[in-house]
């Protein structure tokens, strides 16, 4: 059964009121009317199976008859900083990430890349990350929405995670460890944090601050990937080691 976000406001038991997009979505795509059932997620790890008892053109109305709480985490969440790259690779990126479980993301401003965060433009930009990731989300049934924070640069990211367990940064025609070979922290609570360069790359500066605050600079393998690709090839990677995938 699909699954949906809904805001957590809208939640209350034995009711659950819908409106907004999901509304939308429900009624006129989905063609949802009373007696149906739809499964909903609050964001926050509880999913209800709802029936609905009211359509209208202004709410959905629903009754709950059954609630899931996402069982325990047995793996690293990940999180993934990726340096803002051109057009809607960002957007891609974000997508498929969320599609791959991560944990959060947080975008970097760096020195290559091509374009910058403004100012008065970050609440349109934040607002359509979200939409992505949510939509994402839903679609591979997640329980929770990846965090996507706003643009930070290197050396904020380097601090906010500077007691990660595992902290890696992806470098072109690194001799580093290989990803698929590193050890993984026995400590699984914690998280592990990997940062993807734009597209050129990271600066030499900019590898020499993250190995100072004791990031590795890991391999992905002989190949020179697209900042994109790079990404989800990383996060795939991962996902098979923590036997979240394969």
């Amino acid at each position: 059964m699909s699954t949906f976000f809904v805001d957590p406001g809208a939640i209350t038991p034995p009711s659950i009121h819908i409106t907004g997009d999901l509304l939308h979505h429900l009624r006129d795509s989905l063609r949802v009317r009373p007696g149906d059932s739809v499964a909903l997620n609050d964001g926050c790890g509880t999913r209800y199976r709802v029936e609905v008892t009211h359509v209208t053109s202004q709410a959905i109305d629903s009754r709950i008859i059954d609630r899931q709480t996402e069982p325990a985490r047995k793996n690293s969440p990940i999180v993934l900083g990726q340096s803002l790259i051109k057009g809607d690779k960002m957007d891609w990126v974000i997508q498929k990430a969320t599609e791959l479980g991560v944990a959060a993301i947080a975008p970097i401003h760096s020195t290559h890349s091509v374009i910058k965060p403004i100012q008065d433009r970050l609440e349109h930009q934040r607002s359509r990350w979200a939409r992505i990731a949510r939509d994402a989300a839903q679609q591979s049934e997640r329980w929770t929405i990846p965090a996507i924070a706003d643009p930070i640069d290197l050396t904020g990211i380097c601090r906010q995670y500077a007691s990660a367990p595992l902290k890696g940064m992806l470098v072109e025609r690194s001799n580093g460890p290989s990803l698929g070979a590193i050890p993984l922290p026995s400590d699984r609570q914690r998280p592990i944090v990997l940062l993807i360069g734009p597209e050129g790359g990271w600066a030499p500066e900019e590898q020499r601050l993250a190995q100072e605050q004791g990031f590795l600079a890991l391999a992905l393998g002989p190949r020179i990937l697209r900042a994109e690709t790079a990404a989800i090839a990383a996060l795939s990677i991962l996902q098979s080691r923590l036997d979240e995938m394969g």
